[in-house]
């Protein structure tokens, strides 16, 4: 746009008269004050007490997406892995003797429990009770359903471990991150409010935190991590749920388009950003 100028008399210089230029331009950086007043409005501990969050919503919802919203779902043992999955986060547990690649999460979970003085049943001491699948699906001593009914009964405790699970993971993704301030400016406004809550918590289950080199095409990730890289401005409340569903969507799209032809991932695409629309 043609640049304005008047000269002030008395004076050996000039007065821009760009004002929207400046403006239009200036909030297309990363304005560090901008950052801290983010920061500022949602920074504090993640609340986990209930207080302007709706845990029974947010539990149902993780519930629903992970488990099919059964009773059964909340113990299973899913095809090819080596390993039970337990409650509506699907947290593994480890049979004895077994290493695998994994945060076992939930003999983690068990002790945050009774952290908290919640009673937990002695079977869920010790390694997983199964050595395989296999042993699981004969299992006929009724401990699977036990573990269900207590699991059914404290879906905000788990809620709540979630939650933290992923506050825990945030110093992470910031230092694998080339915008650290901007992740976590972005991720506490989510967590701010049960929607984005519900955006960061599953899209982890989702597509990962984004951290490991393995979950690369072409050097480009697609967990939670790029989503928050990709996602514009530092906007908060509804704004920020909906910004952060075009770019979840967006990253997904960069993911299909990046893998390998062979991998035929565009089947799957429909379906990842119908996922997606739910973050709105």
């Amino acid at each position: 746009m043609p640049i304005r100028c008047c000269k002030i008399p008395g004076m050996k210089f000039y007065v821009l008269l760009f004002i929207p230029f400046l403006l239009t331009n200036c909030m297309s950086l990363p304005l560090p004050r901008y950052i801290e007043q983010a920061q500022a409005r949602a920074n504090a501990p993640i609340n986990v007490s209930g207080e302007g969050i709706d845990l029974e919503w947010l539990g149902n919802r993780i519930w629903q997406n992970e488990c099919a919203g059964s009773v059964p779902g909340l113990v299973s043992w899913n095809a090819g892995e080596d390993f039970p999955s337990l409650g509506i986060g699907h947290f593994i547990w480890y049979p004895a003797g077994y290493k695998g690649p994994f945060d076992e999460s939930f003999p983690t979970f068990v002790n945050y429990a009774r952290a908290h003085g919640v009673s937990v049943p002695a079977i869920f001491n010790g390694p997983a009770p199964w050595p395989n699948k296999a042993a699981f699906l004969a299992d006929r001593s009724g401990r699977a359903d036990a573990m269900r009914r207590w699991l059914a009964a404290h879906v905000q405790l788990q809620t709540k471990y979630i939650i933290l699970r992923s506050r825990a993971a945030l110093p992470n993704m910031m230092q694998a991150s080339r915008v650290p301030q901007a992740v976590q400016a972005r991720y506490n406004a989510l967590a701010a409010t049960t929607q984005g809550l519900y955006c960061l918590v599953d899209y982890v289950n989702f597509k990962g935190e984004g951290i490991k080199p393995t979950e690369r095409y072409k050097g480009q990730g697609w967990g939670l991590l790029q989503v928050l890289e990709e996602m514009r401005g530092y906007p908060q409340g509804r704004a920020a749920t909906a910004e952060f569903s075009r770019a979840a969507s967006a990253v997904l799209r960069r993911r299909v388009a990046n893998s390998p032809a062979a991998r035929g991932e565009k089947r799957w695409l429909a379906g990842w950003l119908n996922r997606c629309k739910t973050y709105q």
